[in-house]
Order: structure tokens, then sequence, then C-alpha cells
């Protein structure tokens, strides 16, 4: 049987009754869980796991996968209605789907991200239907020196493009490099920057930090300024009025089906996963975009960009789990234990051994974005309420979210007191207008550049002709260093040009 045939096969068994439920059961789960900040897509499969344990292993993958690119789904409802992202890879939406929510146009950012979602999981569910294997074998080729120049490049870029003041950029990203340094260094065990405190040693949790900072700063905010939140006329949107206009779909559908198509690539890297693909995709389409002017201050495609590519990277991250037994992220990790205990082998030998299972999952995923778009499209108008909700209601119920969220994490009150500390950083970096989506880049981004820096120097006894040792780290180098200099050249280009008018005139 060919590929298209097994994948008929495969649809058949995702519509069995069965199938169907645990789907749309994954599907509300998985969105549910993406809004509820401090919960996660690991999280919830791992929860979910032992549920699974007396199911039918196709069955029990079918709800677990469901929940985890649902996930994705959902952690854009709270960025854009409350400007706390449900899970890292919502950040990169928080930066106009929240601003387009202040204007009035709610409705459409959540439109934008749902159905961006729905375009790039599917094209990142067509890519790994044909090209899974090939493309898992593709991802091998990047090893720790390749991954640690696409993470520079990443981190280089950021200062540049998610602030229209490079130094305010650039010094956001230092501070999210700093506090990622905090705590016992993985590799060789001492404690760094712990200033005597047994709750820094094992670093600082992520959930603390961008609840703090994009949630706890808003809630401030809200309090210092509450006479323009009050006399700013919010408008509550109608579902006719959030579904997009054709000139609308016609700017977001090539965003969320190119992000889409870089951010199931980007899944494929073994530990690079969805918050790595969102931020590259909003990073490139601020660069290569139309509208990137109005990107950061209320632009659909900002919306898109992200959206398309975290649900791309979490059917990419499939390619690798299923082909070579390889875990891509946290969420796949929890997943590969599964098939383990469910009695199955990932691996090369998985698509003709079990053929049923592989299709079946295959299947379901495009079965499961259907639902997953349904279900998102269907809340849209009792989401869209909460815009309309007095700032007097709104500020102790985000406050409530904030706490909550954050203590769940480690049941920790230092981790709520650190929160509220990062609330008081993110209000001043906003007052100084200085960025803090790349603080929270180079947070997450951090340690996998450490890592894959001292595993390319143990590969190569301490040797760093290891960074240069192939075609792709070449290539990436030199775009690193292009996007370091290019904006300092095109600054200096732009001067020469004004002094040259000045004095021609």
């Amino acid at each position: 049987m060919n590929n298209l045939d097994l994948l008929m096969e495969g649809i058949k068994t995702a519509l069995g009754i069965q199938n169907l439920i645990a789907a749309f059961a994954g599907a509300i789960m998985g969105l549910i869980v993406g809004a509820m900040p401090g919960i996660g897509s690991l999280a919830g499969v791992a929860l979910l796991l032992p549920i699974t344990f007396k199911m039918n292993p196709t069955t029990a993958i079918i709800m677990l996968a469901t929940l985890y690119y649902s996930n994705m789904y959902g952690g854009s409802f709270s960025a854009i209605l409350l400007n706390i992202p449900g899970d890292s890879p919502a950040v990169a939406t928080s930066l106009d789907g929240y601003p387009l929510a202040r204007k009035g146009k709610a409705g459409r950012a959540l439109f934008t991200a749902t159905i961006s979602s729905f375009i790039g999981g599917t094209v990142g569910i067509i890519i790994l239907t044909i090209f899974g294997p090939m493309l898992a074998n593709w991802g091998l080729v990047f090893g720790p020196p390749e991954l640690a120049w696409l993470i520079l490049f990443a981190l280089t870029s950021i200062g540049w493009v998610l602030g229209d003041n490079p130094s305010a950029g650039l010094l956001s990203t230092a501070l999210g490099i700093m506090l990622a340094t905090v705590g016992v260094d993985k590799t060789l065990g001492q404690p760094r920057f712990d200033f005597g405190s047994v709750n820094l040693l094992s670093g600082i949790a992520f959930i603390p930090l961008v609840i703090g900072v994009f949630g706890f700063s808003q809630v401030i905010d809200m309090v210092v300024n509450r006479s323009s939140y009050e006399n700013e006329e919010v408008k509550s949107p109608t579902i006719k009025e959030s579904i997009l206009s054709k000139e609308e779909m016609k700017k977001v559908f090539p965003v969320a089906t190119r992000s889409g198509l870089f951010g199931c690539f980007v899944g494929v890297l073994p530990g690079a996963g969805a918050t790595m693909a969102a931020f590259l995709a909003y990073i490139m389409e601020k660069r290569i975009g139309k509208n990137r002017e109005n990107m950061g201050k209320g632009a659909l495609e900002g919306v898109a960009a992200p959206e398309g590519a975290n649900n791309g990277a979490a059917m990419g991250a499939f390619a690798p789990l299923l082909s070579l037994g390889i875990p891509g992220s946290g969420t796949t990790a929890v997943l590969l234990g599964g098939l383990m205990m469910w009695g199955l082998r990932p691996g090369p030998m998985l698509f003709s051994e079990n053929p049923e299972f592989v299709w079946g999952l295959i299947g379901s995923m495009y079965i499961g974005n259907i639902i997953c778009l349904a279900i998102a499209i269907a809340c849209i108008p009792i989401l869209m309420r909460i815009v309309k909700v007095p700032s007097s209601i709104m500020i102790p119920v985000i406050s409530v979210v904030c706490v909550i969220g954050t203590y769940s994490v480690n049941n920790s009150m230092f981790d709520v007191i650190f929160m509220l500390a990062m609330g008081i950083l993110g209000y001043i970096m906003k007052m100084g207008d200085i960025p803090a989506a790349p603080l929270l880049l180079a947070f997450v981004l951090t340690p996998m550049l450490e890592t894959y820096v001292r595993q390319a120097f143990d590969m190569s006894a301490g040797s760093i002709s290891v960074f240069l040792g192939s075609t792709i780290s070449i290539v990436l180098m030199i775009l690193t260093i292009s996007f370091c200099l290019i904006p300092i050249i095109m600054k200096k280009i732009e001067k020469a040009r004004q002094s040259s008018s000045k004095s021609v005139a």
C-alpha cells in the first residue's frame, strides 16, 4: 500500500466513535489547559497519561496528541484578552494580540489566531504525512554546533527586530540572559547567582517570570492609569465583525502558511520546540512582511505568524518522535514514555510493524485539527465579552489569575513574590519603552545555547573549529554576523544621506 492508501485507512481509524470521542475530549482539555497560565501542554499530557494506560494505544495517543496541539490554540486566548500568555509560545502572540484587543478588535485577533493555528497545523500535518521520515533524518543533520549557531542567530536578531529602539532591545535581551543563568550549572553542578537563597538553586521558573512581566505589570498599569482604562471605549464586537474580510484573509493566509511551513521544520529540530518557532516566525515576519511597520502595535500578521508557526512546530515534532524515537520537546518526551508503556517502540520500524497505529495517529491529526478549529471558533462569542468587563472588576480578577497561575507551578510563595517583583520590573520597562519580549525569548534560549555549546566542545575536545565544521554552521554564522552589522551599516548610510541632502540644500 502507498502512503495515500495508508492515510485513508488511518482516517477511517480516526473516525471510529471511540477515537472521535478521544479527539474531542483532548481538544477541549487542550484549549482549557492552554488558556490557563501555569499549566501548559507538558503538565497537561503528564497528568492525563496515567488515565490512558488501559486504553487502546491508538485511542490513547490520539487523545494525548490532540491535547498537545490543541494547547497551542488555547494559549492565545489569555494572551490576546488579558496579556497573560497561557504558554510560552503565546508570548509572541500577545505582542500584537493584546493591542488589537484594546483597540476593540479582540474578535478579529481571536479569529486570526484560530484560523492561523488551523492553517499552520494543517501545513504541518501535510508535510509530516509526505516527508515524515525524511524530515526526521534531516533534523539529525543539526548537531550541537549547528543548533548553537541557530540559537545565537535568534539572540542577536531579537534585540534589533522586536524593539524599535535597538539599544533597548539589546538591554532587554541582556536582562533575559542574566536571569537565565541563575541556579545550579547543569554541567558542572556549581551554584550561580543564587545569593545564598535555596529557592534560587533550581533557577528561575518561566511561568512566574512571564506572568509577572506581562500579566501583573498590566495590573499595575491599570491601577496607575485607571482613568485612561475607564475612559477607553472598547467596543464589544459581534461574531460578524470578528470574521476577517476577504482583504484581511489575503494578508493572513500567506503569513500563516509560510509560518506553518517554517514552524514545522523548526519543530523537527531536537530541542527547538514551538517557542523558538513562534518567535523566529515573528522575527521573520517583522523583517520581510508587508505590514512590518505596524508589527507590535496591533497587526493581524503579528498574530498569524506565531500562531501558524507554533502549530506547525507541534506537528513537526512528531516526525523525529515516530521515525527515530527522538523527542523534540518535553511534551513529546512524555508521549515517548507513553508509547513505550503501551509496548510500542518508536523508530524506523514503527511505520512497517505498526502501520495502523502510526497512520491512525496521522489521520486523527486531520480530524482533530478541524475539531479544534470548530471548538475555538464556538468559544469566541463568550471570550469576547471579557473586553467589556470594567477595569474595577478586571484588576482583581487578573491579579487572582496571576497569583493562582504562579503558585500552581511549584506550590511556592517564593514564586508569587518573585512574580510580583517581575511585575514591577515589567512596568518600569514599559515606562522606559524597553520591550519585554526579547527578555523572555533570551530567558528561554540561553539554557539551550549553553547546553549545545558545552556539548559541541565535548565533541571536539575543546576545539573551537567544531563551530565551523559544516556548511550549515558557516551559513548560520554569516547570517548572525550580518544581523549584527546590517542595522549599523544601514544607520550610517541613512545618516550619510541626510547630511548630503542638507549640504545640497
